[in-house]
């Protein structure tokens, strides 16, 4: 029988929870409630899939501090779907935000303190990441939360690292780990602390635009060097250039250190 992980139902029920609250505080739609709780549904199950392929029977202290910023974007999906029907409260979803994105900066330092660190946690504050860049860009592209200066472009800072990974599906080599760049979390926390400007609406609109812009390009500079670094390290087919047998074109010393594969920026 297999065994029940109440790390991820904890979180499901948390996620209900805080979608009841802001149905209460500052009123939830039919749209928001399905993203939510599909939202929160998803998390709960590739969450127990990961612990169990992992051979983990619980989670360590900092996928709680994951899973507690999973919970609040899952909030910020939800208010970000019924943005598309109705106004929405722009300081509950700046401040759940803002709270998820200070989070991002405790589970590592968590992790490290305790030992705790592994692929699985790596890959689900990987994850937890690139889908709150993705929410904050529809937020901010769509006419009804956004505004008419940035446009349906944005959603490319969202989407560019699935696009990523929908291109390891098709080019294997892109699949290969990548060793760290500390470059890569400097452009990481840009993309969330400029789509957080952008949600407030604080700044000049041209300011904005311009800063979003800026963002988009940072993010695409460093994609790119790492879909360079993968096609440079690529495995080389058997009686090319090396003779008989793959191997490696490059060092590999760094690449092969056990980490999540595939990367959030």
């Amino acid at each position: 029988m297999p065994a029940v992980r109440t790390g991820p139902i904890i979180g499901l029920t948390v996620q209900f929870f805080l979608l009841a609250a802001l149905a209460v505080t500052v009123g939830l739609g039919a749209v928001g409630w399905l993203t939510g709780v599909g939202y929160g549904l998803a998390i709960c199950a590739a969450l127990t899939r990961g612990l169990s392929r992992a051979g983990a029977s619980a989670l360590g202290p900092a996928d709680r501090v994951t899973l507690t910023r999973a919970t609040l974007i899952g909030g910020v999906a939800a208010l970000t779907a019924d943005s598309f029907d109705r106004q929405v409260p722009v300081g509950v979803l700046v401040g759940l935000t803002s709270v998820a994105l200070m989070l991002d900066a405790v589970d590592g330092r968590v992790a490290r303190s305790t030992g705790t660190v592994s692929a699985l946690g790596a890959r689900f504050d990987m994850e937890v990441d690139a889908f709150l860049i993705l929410v904050l860009s529809v937020y901010v592209a769509h006419p009804t939360g956004g505004w008419v200066l940035t446009g349906g472009w944005v959603l490319l800072i969202g989407a560019m690292r699935y696009a990523f990974v929908g291109a390891s599906w098709m080019l294997p080599w892109m699949r290969a780990p990548l060793p760290p760049r500390y470059w890569r979390k400097v452009v990481a926390a840009t993309q969330g602390v400029v789509l957080v400007l952008a949600t407030a609406d604080v700044l000049p609109r041209p300011l904005m635009a311009a800063a979003l812009a800026a963002s988009l390009a940072l993010l695409a500079e460093s994609f790119g060097r790492d879909v360079m670094w993968l096609r440079h390290h690529r495995p080389v087919r058997p009686g090319h250039r090396h003779g008989a047998g793959p191997s490696w074109v490059g060092p590999e010393t760094e690449a092969r250190k056990p980490r999540a594969v595939g990367r959030a920026a």
